[in-house]
């Protein structure tokens, strides 16, 4: 008589519902702190400080918007704007400049090109902590410190950057299109400006949104660079108005509502430029 084995059954732990389950807790707990974050922005100073900020009821946003719009001579959009044109200006620069570099490391052959990617691969192993201090002195030594300059020049520099751009470069720009470009006439500036720039926009989107977090997010160098609070980026307006909750409490809404703020640019950024980052963009341009 065949006798015929049963497949043997999957624990408990690796089906379904149990995989569900373990995904639908760790996402709660990933967004538990963007919910705290939505209802406390709408809560007043006895509610945050009465250890109630989930709850739905006592809603104040408007008038904690109009106390963040008004406080200080409405500093806190100013220190928004700063943020904008650091993360902003700086992101878009520092991905072109990474483009620029990965691009010719990937496309052209010069003497001691490896040694120096090398270099710049070394380079991704400083943490920028360590560099804080160094790039104050020479700031200071060119008389930019406590100015735009001095969180801005610092922002275009990013070596991650030059690595995932020449990876990117790899993929996406088939050095037959660039003969092609070149036997048609086109100069170098040419072939890249119209064509290496085009097909390797989706790693430019991905530098850009890496490099725009980071500087949104930045706070060490704000912090070493800048003196003036008319300069400060809003992280560090942000830190600036939370050290005053101690003996004004009235700041703390004001701290929670700016928070929530400054995660807007954020999500519209991802959210907006998402539609770049598509497989494949160079697909069928080689016959």
């Amino acid at each position: 008589m065949i006798s015929i084995n049963n497949p043997k059954r999957r624990p408990w732990s690796l089906s379904r519902t149990a995989v569900n389950g373990a995904l639908l807790l760790f996402t709660l707990y990933t967004l538990l702190p963007l919910g705290w974050l939505l209802t406390a922005s709408a809560k007043n100073t006895p509610d945050l400080l009465g250890g109630n900020p989930l709850s739905v009821a006592n809603f104040h946003l408007g008038q904690n918007l109009h106390d963040l719009a008004t406080t200080d001579g409405g500093i806190y959009f100013r220190w928004y704007l700063n943020s904008l044109l650091y993360a902003g200006g700086g992101a878009l620069l520092c991905a072109f400049i990474c483009v620029c570099a990965g691009y010719a490391f990937e496309v052209y052959a010069f003497r001691g090109k490896e040694k120096l990617f090398g270099l710049v691969l070394l380079g991704v192993l400083v943490p920028t902590t360590a560099l804080a201090l160094p790039m104050y002195l020479l700031a200071s030594e060119i008389g930019v410190v406590n100015t735009f300059w001095a969180v801005l020049l610092p922002s275009l520099v990013n070596p991650f950057g030059v690595y995932l751009a020449r990876v990117f470069c790899a993929g996406y720009v088939p050095g037959e299109v660039l003969e092609a470009a070149r036997m048609d006439g086109a100069g170098e500036l040419r072939t890249f400006w119209s064509i290496g720039l085009r097909m390797v926009m989706p790693g430019f989107v991905t530098v850009f949104l890496f490099q725009f977090t980071a500087i949104w997010n930045n706070f060490f160098l704000p912090l070493v660079m800048l003196s003036d609070s008319k300069l400060f980026p809003v992280s560090l307006g942000l830190y600036s108005w939370n050290t005053l909750t101690r003996s004004e409490p009235t700041f703390y809404p004001l701290v929670v509502t700016g928070s929530l703020l400054a995660v807007v640019p954020l999500v519209v950024a991802f959210v907006s430029l998402q539609r770049h980052w598509k497989a494949g963009l160079t697909a069928g341009s080689v016959k």
